[in-house]
């Protein structure tokens, strides 16, 4: 049984109620499920309990059919009847009220009769089989992912695996969630009857995770009135602070944003523009984000206008009305119909100025941006129903051709393919933390004409696991707005990014990489091919020597096959990466974890390092087999076609590149870092002159790591 299914408890102070965004009074939940107990409606007709649920379920599908709604209260009331919440209503009131959020965001009937049914297995007798027999699979599917979710322990300890769990729960279908959150929204509103401590712990959780998946399913109606709840709880001072100015700001004669909207109106209308424009008051927390930033606050600052027109094009109307007509900030403008946000958001952004200085932010959309801005996911319907209430909303085929899913945004699809590949939970959970963390996304543009959504302060090693997945392994460098650039270089939206890939498939990532990765697709493929190759992950660590005994012989890599351990002939050996010794230099060794040795020129700056750290040396020397890899810089002028000449002169001398970085140009000078390998060490001075040969390279030498 939840936590709200519970004998009555004496209520404690009260959550201070926050303004609904609709003009619809709030329901008595306690006098309809005293209404819900005291009499069943009769056999086919629609109980009076559940009439505002129907009221707002057929304002957005009017030919919706109400029989399994009928059904799905008449189930839940008697199987939770004699339940009680803490706040001593009927439970009954409880999924009552999570139904009637979502059917005021446009759910449709199939979620809303999971909503209903949404606590009957966990808490009741009922069983899934039951649900699934009266219902289908589909209500059967939703209430047992709303089951799951209700099972986890948000804990410390648990927190990592049990979220883990729970969003490859829900990753097939984002309804599940959408109930969720409404059920959270409704638990928050009822929060002043639990201790203060647990309050607290259920408004950091709401805080720290469920809010920003409602930001991320774009359920915006549902993320700022649960913010509000969370300010309240978590920050009581600087809320009733906020109230106070809130209450002071409605109470003034005058208003400018409504002066601006009269405004507006009239523009709109001599141009022959069919809109309706709305002041949209901010929520609490939005008041107290402005107040930190501008300070003292003037009229204009306590909300927003709102233009509601019929068609894309009319949007585009209406701005250049409103920048022509009246005083544009053309700095604040954003488009987000021609790129919408990760969460399915479009709507243009503005702002116009008063002369008494009052900036005053306006929203132009259309009424379905406007539904798709409010409810997100749950406004675009069941995807999978053939059902005629289906919202006028068809899939459309992205730029990689696939399906778009409604209830699979691209951010979803990517959490679920990279927590798939995530080593361990903690790995997943942390970065699951980081991304929805990113409160703003960029667009970058591929020289192809397709996009890809980063997180703002991403980089080109976002941009390449992005777009090829663990094949980004091989990527040697990129281009940015044309001009060559490091994987470290971090993109600015409405870049367009090249990225340059090598050809070897045996192709490693660098550990530096995980310094400039942002997203836990490039996070976690990075990581995970370092954890599955520990011997290069930790050839540079300080590691003590493996007391226990060396493995068996193995026939050595190419790139190790050339040196040998003084009175230790079998051992595995490895040239190190950060000096890639060759034959003839002087070289030395120390065991790393494996019982591997790595060698290293004895001018390495990893050599003090582990001398330094009482690591013993190892007397190593070059033995017959004289293959090698060895890293090469080159220096050169900047000039078309310069990357394909050079490589082009190294593949002509037979070195194979193992991996490359290009740095971004400098005064017109570019540098070149070349890891190769070559089946003999005595071609290396033939490759250095080729590549010296190559017309604008002016310099070429061995690398050398600090």
């Amino acid at each position: 049984m939840s936590a709200e299914a519970t004998n009555p408890a004496t209520p404690g102070p009260v959550v201070p109620t926050v303004a609904r965004r609709k003009a619809r009074p709030r329901i008595d939940l306690r006098r309809l499920g005293l209404a819900a107990l005291l009499g069943n409606a009769a056999r086919g007709r629609l109980p009076d309990a559940i009439g505002h649920v129907a009221e707002a379920h057929r304002a957005h599908y009017p030919d919706a059919d109400l029989e399994p709604l009928r059904r799905a209260y008449v189930l839940a009331e008697s199987s939770h009847r004699g339940q009680m919440r803490k706040s001593g209503e009927p439970y009954i009131t409880h999924p009552l009220a999570v139904t009637l959020i979502l059917a005021e965001l446009g759910a449709e009937t199939t979620t809303l009769t999971a909503s209903l049914l949404h606590d009957t297995v966990e808490d009741t007798d009922v069983t899934l089989d039951q649900v699934g027999e009266e219902f289908g699979a589909e209500v059967r599917y939703l209430v047992d992912g709303v089951t799951k979710l209700e099972k986890v322990d948000y804990g410390a300890a648990a927190e990592p695996e049990t979220f883990r769990k729970m969003l490859v729960a829900t990753g097939s279908d984002v309804r599940v969630m959408s109930i969720k959150l409404a059920d959270r929204l409704h638990n928050m509103r009822t929060l002043g009857v639990m201790r203060r401590e647990k309050q607290e712990r259920i408004a950091k959780v709401t805080r720290d995770v469920l809010i920003p998946l409602a930001e991320r399913l774009g359920v915006q109606a549902l993320k700022t009135e649960l913010e509000d709840l969370v300010f309240a709880i978590l920050h009581p001072e600087e809320y009733e602070h906020t109230r106070e100015l809130i209450a002071a700001n409605a109470a003034r004669a005058d208003d400018p944003l409504a002066d601006i909207a009269d405004e507006v109106r009239g523009v709109l209308r001599e141009a022959d523009i069919p809109a309706e424009v709305l002041i949209r008051p901010r929520h609490f927390v939005s008041v107290h984000r402005v107040s930190r930033k501008r300070g003292d606050l003037r009229g204009c600052d306590f909300g927003r206008l709102l233009v509601l027109v019929n068609e894309d094009a009319d949007c585009y109307a209406v701005l250049g009305e409103l920048h022509t007509c009246l005083t544009p900030v053309v700095s604040e403008f954003k488009d987000f119909i021609a790129v919408p946000k990760f969460n399915l958001y479009q709507s243009l952004h503005t702002a116009v100025a008063r002369a008494d200085g009052q900036v005053a932010e306006v929203l132009i959309r259309t009424h379905q941006m406007h539904k798709v801005a409010e409810a997100g996911v749950v406004a675009l319907g069941n995807p999978y129903a053939q059902a005629a209430e289906t919202p006028a909303a068809d899939a459309s085929d992205d730029a990689d051709g696939e399906r778009a899913d409604p209830t699979r945004p691209g951010w979803l699809s990517r959490l679920l393919d990279w927590q798939k590949a995530a080593p361990d939970a903690d790995t997943f959970w942390s970065t699951l933390r980081e991304d929805l963390a990113q409160d703003r996304e960029i667009t970058v543009f591929r020289p192809d004409g397709g996009t890809l959504g980063l997180p703002d302060g991403a980089t080109c090693v976002d941009a390449a696991y992005a777009q090829y997945g663990e094949d980004a392994h091989a990527c040697i460098g990129a281009r940015v707005n044309g001009r060559l650039a490091t994987l470290s270089t971090v993109l600015k939206d409405g870049d367009t990014v090249q990225l340059l890939m090598g050809q070897d498939p045996a192709s490693e990532p660098s550990r530096e990489w995980l310094e400039h990765a942002h997203t836990p697709a490039a996070r976690i493929a990075i990581q995970r091919w370092l954890a599955t190759h520990p011997a290069t992950a930790t050839e540079e660590l300080p590691a003590p020597v493996p007391s226990r005994p060396l493995p068996e012989p193995q026939a050595p890599a190419p790139r190790a096959a050339s040196a040998v351990v003084a009175g230790r002939p079998d051992a595995t050996v490895r040239l190190a990466g950060c000096c890639t010794p060759v034959p003839p230099d002087e070289v030395t060794g120390f065991a790393v974890r494996g019982g591997v040795v790595t060698v290293h020129r004895t001018e390495c700056a990893a050599v003090a390092h582990m001398k330094g750290t009482g690591r013993p040396e190892m007397a190593v020397s070059w033995g017959d087999s004289t293959g090698c890899r060895v890293t090469l810089v080159a220096e050169s002028f900047g000039r078309a076609h310069l990357l394909a000449d050079l490589t082009e002169a190294m593949a002509q001398e037979g070195a194979e590149i193992v991996s490359a970085t290009v740095e971004p140009p400098s005064e017109q000078r570019v540098r070149h870092t070349y890891t190769v390998e070559l089946p003999d060490a005595a071609h290396l001075p033939a490759l250095m002159r080729a590549m010296r040969n190559v017309p604008g390279v002016y310099d070429v030498g061995r690398a050398r790591h600090q």
